[in-house]
């Protein structure tokens, strides 16, 4: 695996995003292998817990975007006349669905988040069971300022209430690892230095409960989220309205300038006036 580094600890099964010179952005191939990873997990009777993690100074910059926008201009450099939306669908709910793993896994999933985790990464942990985050943690969703939408809005309502989901969405605006601490949207947060200790530490202690009664419990939590939020529903128009949100003519317009200008010169052009993320002041 090139994507995701497969880790034992006792009755803990470990899986880090290792690709940190590339900020554990998302690809395929990360899909391919968390997906495959976690349903090994599950299907492992020695395994109680599952703890994701990641390498290097971010848990996850959200999608590769020389990879996304590259697919979509070469996309609509084919001879199809129009967007396919639900080609579009298959594609997108391909990776939506891959997350939600993590919140339909039968074992507590619990995850640890350092640095930026924005955009695609929410996706990501925002479907685990537990997150404690790091000092360092940043979340957010700038690409809803142009060319996306979350993929399953209803992990941000029942992270953070629909008040501080609309506020965060509407603007893109980042929040630090206290603020979503606040929110609730994280069980706590840690020295950066301690961020693998704090997180092993509870995996394992969850882990001491046996694991029959463990999958019971989290069956049981999994039927009150799902029926309090609909996750199925939610993905379907998530990432639905993700695929028009890359096809207005905004979204448009942002991977043609890609294009021009490389798409991190477009990212900063994005976030300028807003002031943060990359664009924060020192």
């Amino acid at each position: 695996m090139t994507a995701v580094r497969i880790e034992t600890h006792g009755r803990v099964r470990r899986l880090t995003l290792c690709r940190p010179d590339r900020y554990n952005t998302i690809t395929p191939e990360l899909r391919d292998e968390l997906g495959a990873a976690v349903d090994a997990a599950e299907r492992d009777r020695e395994v109680s817990v599952v703890l994701l993690d990641a390498e290097g100074p971010a848990f996850c910059a959200g999608y590769d975007l020389d990879w996304g926008t590259e697919a979509q201009a070469g996309e609509e450099a084919d001879d199809r006349p129009v967007w396919d939306s639900v080609r579009d669908q298959h594609m997108i709910r391909s990776f939506a669905d891959t997350w939600a793993k993590l919140h339909d896994c039968s074992k507590p999933t619990v995850a640890a988040v350092q640095g930026w985790c924005i955009a695609g990464g929410t996706n990501i942990v925002f479907n685990a069971h537990l997150i404690v985050a790091a000092d360092s943690a940043r979340f957010g969703y700038p690409p809803s300022r142009v060319w996306g939408v979350p993929e399953a809005p209803w992990n941000w309502i029942a992270r953070l209430g629909l008040t501080n989901a609309r506020r965060y969405m509407l603007t893109g605006d980042e929040f630090t690892a206290v603020q979503a601490y606040e929110m609730g949207a994280v069980l706590a947060v840690v020295p950066d230095d301690e961020l693998f200790e704090h997180t092993m530490d509870l995996a394992q202690r969850i882990a001491r409960v046996p694991v029959n009664q463990l999958e019971m419990i989290t069956w049981s939590l999994n039927a009150v989220a799902d029926e309090m939020y609909d996750p199925r529903s939610s993905r379907r128009l998530g990432t639905l309205f993700d695929g028009v949100a890359r096809h207005t003519q905004e979204g448009l317009d942002f991977v043609s300038r890609s294009g021009e200008v490389g798409i991190r010169e477009a990212v900063r052009e994005r976030d300028r006036p807003f002031g943060d993320y990359g664009e924060r002041a020192p």
